[in-house]
């Protein structure tokens, strides 16, 4: 079995950088800023940041075009892909490890929203709560017919 799965959340290290390929498919090009918090052995909260570079391609990379600049909060969902390469100067192998983006979602407030101190002009109107047929999945018939070994679950 293999996998290659990455979930990051961090803010945005600087404004996002596009451009196209040939065929006219979108490449925005990011990074960043991941950080962990944890104790140290003598009880001190120590924080370690990583920078990664993620590239997001078609749709995903005009959105992050449009909507998301340095400083922002996303969240990335993707794979990780090895570039290597020869250095120019050196002729020395490089390799750089990085993310390829396949999903994205916003986080925290939108850039546009009222600042945390407004008031909403009025609150939405509640709505009907559905019953509880309406919201109850539907069941599916090839994983109720697979024995319990061959669900994919």
């Amino acid at each position: 079995m293999n996998l290659n799965k990455v979930q990051l959340a961090g803010r945005l290290t600087r404004d996002p950088k596009i451009r196209y390929t040939h065929s006219g498919v979108a490449v925005a090009d990011i990074g960043i800023a991941v950080s962990r918090f944890f104790k140290s052995g003598q009880g001190e909260t120590k924080e370690e940041t990583d920078f990664i570079d993620v590239t997001a391609f078609g749709r995903t990379a005009e959105t992050i075009q449009k909507h998301l600049s340095k400083g922002r909060a996303v969240y990335i969902e993707g794979r990780l892909k090895l570039e290597q390469w020869d250095d120019k100067q050196t002729g020395a192998k490089r390799s750089k490890l990085k993310v390829v983006a396949e999903s994205m979602q916003f986080v925290g407030p939108r850039a546009d929203s009222p600042p945390p101190t407004a008031k909403p002009a009025a609150a939405p109107a509640p709505r009907p709560a559905a019953s509880a047929a309406k919201s109850r999945p539907e069941s599916d018939p090839d994983l109720d017919a697979a024995p319990p070994d061959d669900r994919p679950f």
